[in-house]
This record gives structure tokens, sequence and C-alpha cells, in this order.
């Protein structure tokens, strides 16, 4: 199991590394499928953004490109990627958030719905213990009494505000780092994140709804997200 300390660096280097995909690249690049599967760590514990499949080249000053074929993975995904096909750095984010609460919870984001039976998702569960200002019931209980509570509130808030389902509240790659490297910036408050639920038994119904709604006629490959951050080992 990681312990804290690990997990917050691995949170820092995720970061950076989109970041310059984003910002520092001479091309700028989306990559459209960020999760815990396509994030290597190597021997030092150091991430490593990697599967570059899905990933998209887009103009420097382009804010938003769409697209009619939906990709990528449900639980990481957007909501306005899943259900629109509008993908900018902002959806990055979202999936940048999503793993950051995985890794300091331990848990998968799910958000399943079947026939008589709603599972909350991991969202969800995080939201109503910020609310209740229980935000360190979250943390992964395999981790000992040798962390920052500081640092997991942070990365906490962090998480939230980057699953917010307006893009635009959404803080930039460059605004995280910032974030994770100083203690002295003041986060703004996260509002109620972006919720929204999929079926298991027909993930193509989704964005089948979503295309028959926004009048998009969306081809899509998805896949399901079954991992689990506590099993983010080295390669």
């Amino acid at each position: 199991m990681l312990n804290w300390l690990e997990r917050y660096n691995i949170i820092g280097g995720i970061a950076r590394g989109i970041h310059y995909l984003h910002e520092l690249s001479r091309l700028k690049i989306i990559h459209r499928d960020l999760k815990p599967s396509n994030v290597l760590l190597d021997e030092n514990m150091i991430p490593k953004i990697s599967d570059f499949g899905l990933a998209r080249i887009v103009e420097i000053n382009q804010d938003q490109e769409s697209t009619n074929r939906i990709v990528g993975t449900y639980g990481y995904m957007s909501p306005e990627y899943a259900m629109l096909g509008q993908f900018s750095e902002k959806s990055d984010v979202f999936s940048f958030g999503v793993m950051v609460l995985e890794i300091i919870s331990g848990k998968k984001n799910s958000g399943l719905y079947e026939p008589h039976r709603v599972a909350e998702g991991l969202l969800s569960c995080v939201w109503r213990q910020w609310r209740d200002q229980k935000p360190l019931s979250i943390l992964d209980a395999s981790i000992n009494e040798n962390y920052s509570e500081i640092e997991v509130i942070k990365c906490i808030q962090i998480g939230l505000l980057c699953v917010q389902q307006n893009p635009d509240d959404r803080p930039t790659m460059v605004a995280i780092v910032s974030y994770l490297s100083s203690h002295l910036i003041e986060l703004p408050s996260p509002q109620e994140p972006a919720l929204f639920l999929h079926s298991r038994k027909d993930p193509k119904a989704f964005a089948q709804e979503s295309s028959s709604s926004h009048n998009i006629n969306a081809s899509t490959s998805l896949s399901i997200n079954e991992m689990s951050i506590s099993q983010f080992l080295p390669r």
C-alpha cells in the first residue's frame, strides 16, 4: 500500500505531467483518457502519463473542440464530453480530479445504475463528507497516522474543484500545480460536483441518449472503470 507522502508526490507528478501536455509541450495535447491504468510508476515511484492513443493535438489558442465519436472511460469522462462530445483542457482536469479523489480514498469512482438499485459514486460520497465538514473521513483506512491533514484536505479540495459541472469553474493545470506547491495560496470553495449516472448493462445508452437530445450522431468507444488506486503499482 502507498503511504500518504507517496500518494501526495504521485498527485503532484501527474499534475505536472498534464500541465506539460497542456502548456509546455511544443504541441498542445489533450489526452482524453486519463485514468490510473494510463499512469505508470517507475522504480522511484515517479508517475509517467502513458497511452496517447485517444489524445488530440489542438491549436495553442483553441479552448474547445467537438467530436462526433465519443471515446474514453466512464468514471473519468467529463459531463460535457460524455454528453456533448465537447473536450478541452478542462476535460483532462476533470479526469485528474477523479484520480486525485481515488488516490486519497483508495476507492474507484462508479456511479452506475442497475434496475432497482443506484450505487453512490465516489464524487457524491466525497462531496457529502466535504459538505458535512468531515473530509478526512474519506481517507484510505490503510494510511496510518503519519500524514499531513492540511495536505489531505487541500488535495480533496483540489479534487472537488476539478470535477465541477461547469468547465469554467474548474482550475487550470498551472493553477493546480501552484496549489500543490504552496501552502500560502487560498483555494476557491468547491460547489456540488458534476454527478451523472450510466448503465452497467448498456454503456452505450448514455451516449446515445445524449446524442438524441443534442442532435449529435455519436459513435462510442467506451470502457467501464474497474481500476482501484490501491493497486497502483510501479512497472
